[in-house]
Formats: structure tokens, sequence, C-alpha cells
């Protein structure tokens, strides 16, 4: 590699908004974020699947067809 031309790869320590803090490694010192696993829904179990149906579907059922 040639040198003088790779940016600074250190010690970072990340800062979600809900409170939770975790360190890795980056070019940044430091990282905000707005969502990390410990707040994403799909992380805690907390998401919600829906039935979603298509056109000929949510037609028939607005208008009570079989």
């Amino acid at each position: 590699m040639k040198e003088g031309i790779h940016p600074n790869y250190q010690e970072c320590k990340v800062t979600c908004a809900c409170g939770n803090t975790f360190m890795t490694r980056s070019t940044e010192a430091e990282i905000r974020t707005d969502i990390c696993s410990a707040c994403h829904p799909f992380f805690t179990g907390q998401q919600k699947f829906t039935q979603r149906g298509g056109r000929v579907e949510k037609f028939k059922n607005k208008y009570g067809l079989k």
C-alpha cells in the first residue's frame, strides 16, 4: 500500500438516540445514530407482519365481492 494516502483507522464510540453505546473501529472518532440493534423493531422482536393483499383482494373486500 502507498504511504500517506489512507485515512487514520481508529477506535470509535457509537452512540444511539436510545442511549446505547458501543465501541467499533472507523475513520471517525465518534458516530451518532438514530437507531441501533438494541432499539430497532426487527432485532427486538416487536416487528409487526401485516398481511397485505393485492389490488384485486382489496377491491373485493372494499365492495364485499367474493
